[in-house]
């Protein structure tokens, strides 16, 4: 029979992934108990009871259609189901459900206005925003989920969207640092560490030391880091004070 109709035989798709191979002109399907990814499972028949939902090869899973005998014969050479699961395992495409995929997004949107939350805040008081106005902003933008790239990879390009594309007035936290190092030093190179500030909050030249404390995009850091271990010969540094500024 190619079709099973019962009702007490349709499959119940919220724990299992289907997986699809193309093959012959035919699509055929297995409903597992676990999603299985690409070039993954080799499989024999002791195993089957714990691989399969159902141990059959369908050509639609979710309308209990079973794969005709000449189908399997013509497209796999063998009607052997542990052979033919074998193969579809090994070279098919776990299909993701809608509401399994609805569940990724929501979780991906949400990791990404975490991190752009942890490294954003209002240009206006230098605060944070709470993450649920970040999410809204990122549906104002029109912001598109890379579902193949994980969430640290895509918070760059979100906050430039936000920052184009949103009402949202945002921009990246700035750092704050401290820098010291002996005053012969600091006359001499002090310009050049002053280039890299937004903001001297601190500037201090001392009969011994000259301190300051500002205000740094975080790409920054390396190049005053670098400037001052080829300028001070060990006898310079920058410490890191907070990460996020804050209003004062």
């Amino acid at each position: 029979m190619s079709k099973i109709q019962q009702p007490s035989n349709q499959i119940k798709l919220t724990n299992v992934s289907i997986v699809r191979l193309k093959k012959g002109g035919k699509r055929f399907e297995l409903a597992t108990k676990i999603k299985y990814r690409n070039g993954g499972m080799e499989c024999n028949e002791t195993d089957l009871d714990d691989v399969l939902q159902i141990s059959n090869v369908f050509v639609n899973v979710s309308k209990g259609e079973v794969a005709k005998h000449g189908d399997l014969k013509k497209s796999f050479g063998t009607t052997e189901i542990p052979e033919i699961v074998a193969e579809i395992l090994k070279k098919g495409e776990v299909q993701v459900g809608e509401k399994e995929r609805e569940h990724d997004q929501s979780s991906l949107r949400k990791e990404i206005a975490t991190l752009v939350a942890e490294k954003c805040v209002d240009p206006a008081t230098q605060r944070p925003y709470p993450v649920g106005m970040i999410e809204k902003a990122m549906t104002e933008a029109g912001y598109s989920l890379k579902a193949n790239k994980n969430a640290k990879s895509q918070v760059s390009e979100c906050i430039k969207i936000l920052q184009s594309d949103s009402t949202l007035p945002i921009q990246r936290a700035r750092m704050r640092v401290r820098v010291n190092m002996p005053v012969a030093d600091g006359k001499r190179i002090r310009e050049k560490i002053l280039e890299g500030a937004e903001k001297v909050e601190v500037d201090e030249m001392g009969q011994e030391e000259w301190v300051v404390t500002m205000l740094i995009d975080p790409s920054q850091f390396r190049i005053i880091n670098d400037l001052l271990q080829k300028e001070c010969k060990g006898k310079g540094r920058i410490e890191t004070v907070t990460f996020a500024a804050t209003a004062l």
